[in-house]
């Protein structure tokens, strides 16, 4: 099985070096095409306004100086001289839970890959006040990505899906199958500031966003201990919308 590793923290993140560890479980055929440089919240975004480079630390392992969707771009189109079996994203130092998977470069690289048809699968690492900077910060994610992942090798993926993947801070209690929760994004925080030259900037914060936790959300698994696994499809349209507004536009 061939497998295609990339992220969106950056080819020298610790969470990547984690998830080469997790794929050499599956496969000794494992290449690595991930951003240069760290790319949280770049969401599904391409670049197109400057060029994109490619850079070779080996035989299997590149660098691309653009997003993660360019990342899974150059390593489809410049990096295999064939389709890889398997897309792993990750492993994201910090969730991507609810609606930060819109924003999220992680579960973004695992959409292009959706898109070109592979199996693809998103994987974030929750980190807490305990674990982070510590050598615990991946325990749950080496731990568990194998019982995660191997049933998922050969399970039946509908067209232009992919899965998301989050382990809890702490050991976890088992594998939940969820769907996308919700948070309120009206609670965030912009942070204001001055630089040195008396000119004003902002700083959008990262303080906790309320959240309620639905029955069977990946945000209640969570915060229950659990392993979530969220199958997310590509297709956008709120289909009971339709029969809606068709009706408003009839001669």
């Amino acid at each position: 099985m061939r497998i295609l590793l990339t992220n969106d923290d950056g080819i020298h993140a610790p969470g990547l070096e984690v998830l080469e560890q997790i794929a050499a479980q599956f496969s000794d055929d494992v290449w690595v095409c991930a951003p240069s440089e760290e790319q949280s919240g770049a969401g599904h975004s391409l670049t197109l306004n400057r060029p994109v480079r490619l850079q070779k630390f080996s035989e299997r392992r590149f660098a691309v100086t653009g997003t993660p969707t360019d990342a899974v771009s150059m390593g489809l189109r410049q990096v295999l001289d064939s389709p890889p079996d398997l897309i792993l994203s990750g492993v994201n130092r910090g969730a991507n839970l609810g609606d930060d998977i819109t924003y999220s470069g992680t579960a973004a690289a695992a959409m292009e890959g959706a898109l070109a048809g592979i199996r693809s699968i998103a994987l974030s690492q929750v980190i807490s006040p305990e674990t982070r900077g510590t050598d615990a910060e991946f325990t749950a994610a080496l731990e568990w990505a194998n019982k995660v992942i191997a049933p998922l090798v050969d399970a039946p993926f509908g067209n232009r899906t992919l899965l998301n993947v989050n382990f809890p801070p702490a050991e976890a209690r088992g594998i939940r199958i969820t769907r996308q929760g919700f948070h309120d994004y009206s609670r965030g925080s912009v942070v204001e500031g001055t630089d040195p030259r008396g000119l004003r900037y902002f700083w959008f914060g990262l303080h906790p966003i309320e959240h309620t936790l639905d029955h069977g959300t990946d945000l209640e698994a969570i915060a229950d201990g659990f392993v979530t696994v969220t199958p997310l499809q590509l297709d956008l349209t709120h289909y009971p919308t339709i029969d809606n507004l068709a009706g408003r536009f009839e001669d």
